[in-house]
């Protein structure tokens, strides 16, 4: 097994990354040996604004829980992170010793001491003398060394790799949805232009006939004209279209930015979008363009609804 640098290690998390979204939900484990020991490292993250990280390490390691933080940090960025470290020992070789000459010091002196006294002996020897102090303690204290710690170290790493494989692979499929309902909305968008200019002409029509239908009513053909322009010109959604249209185009571009904290960025550029579909929606006052609009927001809220799971 290889043994990598802190920076060896995060250069080549970036690598993997690429040039992707990643999701916030990944898992990652990993077993190696040392020795009569098994050391397990897992991982798992969840969506979080925040890097929220819970750790549960082995007595052995605890020394170098700074170090094992960093190093969940710099791969994972931010995410509700639960990570434990744990060892498995062959149970037969960590069996506790049995201090067999001072076992057999305490039975002359209770067998001594019940003479003596004139009680009788315990009926279960081997009960009594292994209860006594020190009969079955270990007294040797385990020192973690650099070369346990490499392997151990190794082992998180590994972890680590192994959820960022899970994440970017969630995160591929995240993609894939953000990218289909951006060309929905895409398409929704263009579905409403030949509505909209038809809507102008609608508009106008119905005021005219409506006036025809007053038989007494005189008016100003010249201003009627520039008031119908100021009402139109109220109901336009021109800039509303260029906005939303610039939303999108950013939002894609940001998708294809470096991998590493897209997902806020994602989710602000979201909310914008809803501010002009929304827009949108409120001057759209003709039954076809508001069922686009509807559709939109649809499409809107599956994206917002998924962007909270992305890095």
């Amino acid at each position: 097994m290889v043994f990598l640098s802190d920076c060896t290690i995060f250069a080549k998390y970036l690598d993997k990354q690429e040039y992707m979204i990643q999701s916030m939900t990944g898992y990652g484990k990993a077993v190696v040996t040392y020795k009569d020991k098994k050391i397990n490292a897992e991982v798992k993250s969840l969506n979080s604004k925040q890097l929220d990280l819970q750790t549960r390490i082995a007595p052995l390691y605890r020394e170098k829980e700074m170090e094992i933080r960093q190093m969940i940090s710099e791969a994972l960025l931010r995410g509700k992170v639960e990570f434990n470290l744990w060892i498995e020992k062959d149970t037969v070789v960590d069996a506790t010793p049995v201090n067999s000459a001072l076992m057999e010091n305490y039975y002359q002196q209770l067998k001594s001491i019940a003479a003596k006294a004139g009680i009788p002996e315990p009926k279960d020897w081997i009960y009594t003398l292994t209860r006594m102090p020190d009969v079955l303690t270990k007294t040797e204290t385990e020192v973690l060394s650099d070369e346990e710690w490499a392997v151990a170290r190794g082992a998180v790493a590994e972890a680590l790799d192994a959820l960022v494989s899970f994440r970017q692979q969630e995160g591929a499929a995240l993609e894939r949805k953000f990218s289909e309902k951006i060309d929905n909305i895409e398409q929704l968008l263009a579905d409403i232009e030949p509505l909209e200019k038809q809507r102008v002409e609608k508009i106008r029509s119905r005021i005219i006939d409506g006036l025809k239908q007053i038989p007494e009513a005189d008016y100003d053909k010249n201003r009627l004209e520039q008031e119908l322009i100021y009402y139109i010109e109220k109901l336009d959604i021109s800039e509303e279209k260029q906005r939303l249209s610039n939303h999108l185009r950013y939002f894609r571009e940001t998708m294809a930015e470096p991998a590493g904290g897209q997902g806020k960025k994602l989710g602000f550029i979201a909310q914008e979008m809803g501010r002009e579909i929304n827009t949108t929606g409120s001057k759209s006052n003709q039954a076809e363009m508001q069922n686009i609009v509807v559709k939109m927001k649809d499409e809107l809220e599956q994206i917002k609804e998924q962007v909270l799971n992305a890095l």
